[in-house]
């Protein structure tokens, strides 16, 4: 399992840790990832996702899975979110 956001696309930084004597060794930054239930008011169901936590606060924000979808870009989304951003656009079209 990858540590990248499925809406986002955050993903591992890299850095340095740096002790009091100034000594610098690489170490890795870890996105915040959590998995969620996400709630689609289109499709009437949960969509389960692995997001960061500032994806989380992103998606109440916009107002909404399907709001946030709407509005993401297609090269920042993991395919189960491209999938899912596709079946909202189709049940939208559909109403």
């Amino acid at each position: 399992m990858s540590r990248r956001c499925e809406l986002t696309g955050k993903g591992p930084m890299t850095g340095n840790n740096v002790s009091h004597a100034k000594n610098r060794t690489r170490r890795r930054f870890l996105p915040n990832l959590n998995d969620v239930t996400l709630q689609s008011e289109t499709l009437g169901r949960g969509v389960k996702l692995r997001i960061s936590a500032a994806a989380l606060r992103s998606v109440d924000h916009r107002g909404g899975l399907d709001a946030f979808l709407a509005k993401a870009k297609d090269d920042e989304l993991s395919t189960n979110a491209l999938k899912v951003k596709k079946e909202i656009a189709k049940a939208q079209a559909a109403v």
